[in-house]
């Protein structure tokens, strides 16, 4: 890919509604999507653009656009170089690492990694970690040797940590342990549950919730959510994923935190304001400025 501002993936249409949903109210406190795939076109497709400006409008003030291959990563990188309101998460997926590995490339990858990384608007690895739902066996060592030099890379140039957990909570907290995790290290869309909540506490790593929190289904996330300190929250879309009730299935974008963000409050009982501060504030925590 020699221009990453061209780079684009189509998500499955199917027979979802694929209309965005309306704007919600705006938040009088301004947060920050920690992890969106915007690279990703969904129903009638935005531009990076207008996904910030419908953001801005509702106060979500700023992204981190995460990778997980080569390309989506490039892009990444690409977009915060060419947006104040973006930063960067760079990283090959768990579920792209054995494909790299079975090429022959995984190192070469990893190795492009390391550079992006280096960018001053590269501010995470990710997202990396272990997935034992989409990988069978035969691909658990490529993933385990990706996720651990992806923790390398993230203590080596000093930045926060992504991770993708599915299926695979104790793998993932025993290896953090085993090799030592970075500093600032994320649970992107967090999947466990209350006893892995208090755990991931203990620790200091930070928990961020998905428009899935919302789901009838996800009890687990709202246990978790009550136990987890106010200052280890984050919030994402995970975009266009994970679209939060009442718009389930529908294409989500950054402007959407307003509603998993009234939700959680809620749920916590707490004032929005105060906990949209919060977040804000832990995010800026992990991320550091968005505007230099």
């Amino acid at each position: 890919m020699t221009d990453p501002s061209t780079y684009v993936r189509s998500r499955e249409k199917g027979s979802r509604d694929v209309t965005y949903p309306d704007a919600p109210e705006p938040l009088a406190v301004p947060v920050y999507d920690n992890h969106a795939h915007l690279e990703i076109e969904d129903g009638v497709g935005l531009s990076l653009d207008e996904q910030l400006a419908r953001a801005g409008e509702v106060g979500v003030v700023g992204v981190v656009q995460a990778g997980g291959d080569i390309d989506s990563s490039r892009w990444s990188a690409w977009a915060a170089a060419s947006h104040p309101r973006v930063l960067a998460a760079v990283a090959i997926h768990p579920n792209e690492a054995p494909a790299y590995e079975a090429a022959g490339g995984l190192d070469e990858a990893i190795a492009v990694i390391d550079e992006l990384a280096a960018h001053p608007r590269v501010r995470a690895i990710g997202e990396t970690g272990l997935d034992f739902f989409r990988t069978d066996e035969e691909g658990l060592p490529a993933q385990f040797r990706s996720f651990e030099a992806h923790i390398a890379l993230a203590k080596k140039h000093g930045i926060a940590m992504q991770i993708h957990d599915r299926d695979a909570h104790e793998a993932v907290l025993s290896t953090l342990e085993r090799v030592g995790a970075p500093e600032r290290t994320v649970f992107h869309c967090f999947s466990g549950d209350e006893a892995m909540a208090h755990i991931a506490a203990e620790r200091g790593y930070y928990l961020s919730f998905a428009g899935n929190v919302t789901f009838k289904n996800a009890q687990n996330l709202r246990d978790a959510l009550a136990v987890i300190p106010r200052d280890r929250i984050l919030v994402e879309t995970d975009a266009p994923f994970l679209t939060p009730v009442p718009h389930r299935g529908r294409p989500n974008a950054p402007y959407l935190i307003p509603v998993t963000m009234r939700f959680m409050a809620d749920e916590l009982g707490v004032d929005l304001d105060e906990l949209c501060a919060q977040v804000a504030s832990n995010t800026l925590e992990v991320y550091g400025p968005f505007e230099d």
